[in-house]
């Protein structure tokens, strides 16, 4: 009788959750069959500067397709914008770290120096945090993917086009923004080399500069001033020209620009004849595509190539102006309405 008494107590206490003298427990949350909700993603975009808008045009693009995709798969995605002012390896180092401290999904950087930025990178990956990268590559990091041109064949045709300009003869000399930076380094390379098939003409020197369009547009001007007898510009990228200083401190009867880069501040120049050709990035691609890739890999866990298909350049001209602004528009620019009304 006794082990019975003792064996019916055990299964109460079991029962009642060995709480003989804590009352009536709470009941366990119900089960239920709906999933749990995701979190989204967020996304540290670090591009070169705030200045620079090609980068700004990037930004939309990234923004844009956070959106559409945010739209399509049901979850919040944030782009959250976290470039310096100015270029500056370190700082966007500095970035790097505050995002992974931030607990973003992914990051999305473009390079002003790869030396200073890899070993951020690779921290950041260590601690589980994605990073891709545009426009400008840290290749020897554990970046998952690139996307951006062949710089080299960029700087390539960039030389080719101001050749057939100048009827290869004559002076030039080439603007190159930040001499640190990866991807502009090789479009110097490129442009270097395609000059070397013109023996007729003769290059001055490589002008480094904060990548900025006044200091740009200065560094022109005082080069100029310094060698009067420059009649062509190699422009790696469209700084001095997204302000309007050179109109004025250029003759294009005298001297013709091929730049990269055609963003609506640039058509004036194209239009003036002072830059016959434009090499067009479209910049917003760098944003958008990036975006969709990050995406891809974080959130629907697909591969993706470490190497995208080479963004593909947009000859503008005085033929295709039109076209080009109303394409500009499309991406959320401001273009005046005398381009867009063009054929």
């Amino acid at each position: 009788m006794k082990s019975r008494v003792t064996t019916a107590l055990v299964v109460m206490l079991m029962a009642t959750g060995f709480g003989g003298c804590g009352g009536e427990q709470p009941a366990a949350p119900p089960a239920t069959s709906e999933p749990a909700r995701s979190p989204g993603l967020k996304i540290a975009m670090i591009a070169k500067s705030t200045t620079n808008p090609v980068f700004v045009s990037a930004r939309k693009g990234a923004e844009t397709a956070a959106r559409e995709l945010g739209e399509k798969h049901g979850i919040p995605i944030q782009i959250v914008w976290m470039t310096p002012d100015h270029e500056h390896g370190q700082l966007q180092a500095t970035a790097v770290a505050q995002a992974v401290k931030d607990r973003a999904s992914a990051i999305l950087i473009s390079c002003s120096d790869a030396d200073k930025v890899t070993g951020a990178i690779n921290d950041a990956v260590d601690r589980g945090v994605p990073v891709m990268t545009f426009d400008s590559d840290a290749a020897a990091s554990k970046r998952f993917a690139f996307f951006g041109v062949d710089d080299e064949k960029l700087g390539q045709s960039v030389m080719r086009e101001l050749a057939t300009l100048m009827h290869k003869k004559g002076t030039a000399a080439i603007l190159a923004g930040n001499p640190d930076a990866p991807n502009l380094r090789k479009r110097v390379e490129g442009v270097r080399k395609e000059a070397a098939l013109s023996p007729g003409i003769r290059m001055v020197g490589t002008i480094n500069h904060i990548e900025t369009p006044r200091a740009a547009a200065e560094a022109v001007i005082d080069a100029q001033k310094a060698n009067p007898q420059i009649q062509g510009w190699a422009m790696v990228g469209g700084w001095a020209l997204s302000t309007p200083m050179l109109m004025k401190g250029l003759d294009p009867q005298k001297v013709k620009v091929v730049a990269v880069n055609a963003l609506p501040e640039q058509l004036r120049y194209v239009e003036s004849g002072l830059a016959p050709v434009l090499l067009a990035l479209p910049t917003y691609d760098w944003g958008y595509v990036s975006v969709q890739r990050i995406v891809d890999k974080v959130h629907l866990k697909r591969d993706v190539p470490a190497i995208l298909p080479t963004m593909e350049v947009e000859r503008v001209t005085k033929d295709n102006l039109g076209t080009w602004a109303r394409q500009l528009k499309t991406w959320g620019f401001t273009v005046p309405e005398s381009y867009s009304k063009l054929k």
